[in-house]
């Protein structure tokens, strides 16, 4: 069924009535060569199927059950955690079974080919199987036009609070695209509101979207056309649902965005600023882990963020990418800095918060790097040994400066990548630390289901055994072991269990963010999913407002059915 039936506004009884149409006295002059007739039917039988079956045409939005897919980075999972929550809240039943489900939400990303192309597979199987589609993330974002997005809804990652009005559409048939900017008075804003309904994945750890967008302009990034220029939100809103996060039994915080480093330049602040505001209201035991910055928006903050990165409630840890050892790859890329700078960073950090954790990223065949370019690459990894390592092939993305230079070889590309990895596999960052004991926040489930996953101070992987007891908790333990990526550590006996919430979790899969005052309607009226909510207590469900969708489609009709009444008023007339 089309979506353009209430495209266009009747302005005038004429919109309706073409010169096609039969004219009203040329109805009355063939009046009396009609006959009515009389139907007889079943009353009983009619009833009957009326009750039990409704019109084949007919849906009703909001009992449908929905599955939800997300890849990309934790900005993403953000927003389709915000996504889940406001359909769940709205009635809809968010399923983990895909066949289940009568519409598949993709929220995509655009970072890597291969991250597309799962994308694209899945709307192919989506497809095959006849489920309803919405797409959302960074690739129907910055493509809308592609070929295989062509005739299926798109949420813009702006948008996301708008996602109920774009299933409801599309489960009646319709294709929305809904890929607008958000702007308060000319000034572009950070997304969709912090205090949206969500169902957080883990419901111990919340993500918090600092800004969307950067200032950079790198040239492989297709990020960058999707979620544009920088856009930060207001401390006191970020403050708020840190502190909504906690009461809601959060123990751990990320803070995410395109680059965290560059948060408030727009709106006249810094990263350091927010951090401070943020530590007041971290309860003792919980903490907070600071997402990826790119060295030139950290370099004039290093001795602030010495300090916050030393607090007892954050992580010492920081992800900073590199991408090459090679200032003339750097160029190449637009990435602002030099070798000398990102060195610079990680020695401060290094020297003024010992034992920080430093991650960072390598992009293995640019456009252009040399043998010479990549060893210079291979020997800082050998000098810094970073625990955390981040080898990504070069994809050339369409639409990016990146894609028209001069590739390297594939076969060149594949093998630096192999040789990059073979130089991080020989060496074990954490052998040093057997038989240290550390304070662990456990927070998850290891993903073969045999072990706790814990976090050190230092947001190191440490694995612990399977005691209910200990989720949500600081635990002390004793390291025992090492691997690659993690430690293992054995409980102390008589160590205290610190539990750091000062609220009882969530279920898993329960909405957060209902509050009272979100149920009767106090907050801001700028969403279809922030007004006035009420409960349905025959459906115990959350009813929510008429989406703006909608609202247009029902304020056009209204203007319709009152023309039709009138032109319905005028034939009476005529035949009378």
């Amino acid at each position: 069924m089309p979506s353009a039936s209430c495209d266009t506004l009747l302005g005038d009884i004429e919109d309706i009535v073409s010169h096609e149409d039969s004219k009203p006295q040329d109805r009355h002059f063939v009046r009396k060569d009609v006959v009515p007739k009389v139907r007889r039917r079943n009353t009983q039988k009619y009833l009957q199927e009326e009750e039990n079956s409704p019109p084949s045409d007919s849906t009703i939005p909001g009992i449908q059950k929905i599955w939800i897919r997300t890849w990309g980075c934790s900005h993403n999972n953000s927003d389709g955690e915000y996504m889940a929550g406001q359909l769940a809240a709205y009635g809809y039943k968010i399923t983990e079974n895909a066949s289940d489900a009568d519409l598949w939400l993709l929220n995509s990303c655009t970072v890597k080919n291969p991250a597309e192309d799962h994308f694209r597979n899945s709307i192919k199987k989506a497809q095959e199987e006849n489920k309803k589609i919405v797409l959302a993330g960074c690739v129907p974002q910055a493509q809308p036009r592609q070929d295989y997005l062509k005739g299926l809804s798109i949420i813009g990652v702006q948008q996301i609070d708008r996602v109920v009005e774009v299933v409801e559409e599309t489960i009646k048939g319709h294709s929305v695209r809904l890929l607008g900017q958000k702007k308060d008075n000319g000034r572009r804003l950070g997304g969709a509101r912090l205090d949206l309904p969500k169902i957080r994945k883990n419901p111990l750890i919340e993500i918090i979207s600092i800004n969307t967008g950067c200032l950079n302009a790198c040239t492989y990034c297709k990020t960058k056309h999707a979620r544009g220029n920088l856009a930060s939100y207001p401390i006191d809103e970020l403050v708020d649902r840190a502190k909504q996060s906690f009461q809601e039994g959060v123990c751990e915080i990320w803070l995410t965005s395109e680059d965290t480093g560059a948060y408030g330049r727009d709106i006249g602040t810094n990263l350091p600023t927010l951090l401070w505001k943020l530590v007041e209201v971290i309860p003792e035991g919980a903490m907070l882990r600071l997402g990826m910055t790119n060295p030139p928006y950290i370099l004039e903050h290093l001795e602030e963020m010495a300090k916050i990165l030393n607090h007892p409630r954050v992580y010492a840890f920081l992800h900073i990418p590199v991408q090459s050892a090679s200032d003339s790859v750097l160029m190449e890329m637009k990435r602002e800095y030099c070798v000398a700078d990102f060195k610079r960073v990680v020695d401060f950090l290094k020297e003024k918060v010992p034992g920080i954790t430093i991650a960072t990223d390598i992009i293995c065949g640019f456009p252009g790097e040399t043998d010479q370019d990549f060893q210079e690459t291979v020997k800082l990894v050998e000098e810094y040994k970073f625990p955390s390592l981040f080898i990504n092939q070069f994809y050339p993305r369409p639409g990016t400066p990146a894609a028209k230079m001069e590739q390297v070889p594939a076969q060149v590309k594949k093998q630096r990548t192999k040789d990059l990895s073979r130089v991080f596999h020989s060496y074990s960052p954490y052998n040093h630390k057997i038989g240290e004991r550390q304070q662990v926040l456990v927070t998850e489930e290891s993903f073969d289901s045999k072990f706790y996953v814990a976090h050190n101070r230092f947001y190191e992987q440490v694995l612990v055994p399977k005691n209910p007891a200990f989720m949500g908790k600081m635990v002390e333990v004793d390291i025992c072991e090492s691997g690659k990526h993690f430690m293992k550590g054995q409980p102390v006996s008589d160590a205290k269990v610190y539990t750091p919430s000062i609220s009882k979790p969530l279920a898993k899969g329960e909405v957060s963010g209902l509050t009272k005052d979100f149920r009767n309607g106090l907050g801001s009226s700028g969403s279809h999913t922030s007004a006035a909510s009420q409960c349905d207590s025959a459906s115990s469900r959350m009813v929510l407002p008429m989406p703006r969708l909608h609202q247009d489609c029902a304020l056009r009709m209204s203007v319709g059915l009152a023309l039709l009444a009138l032109l319905f008023a005028f034939f009476v007339k005529v035949y009378n």
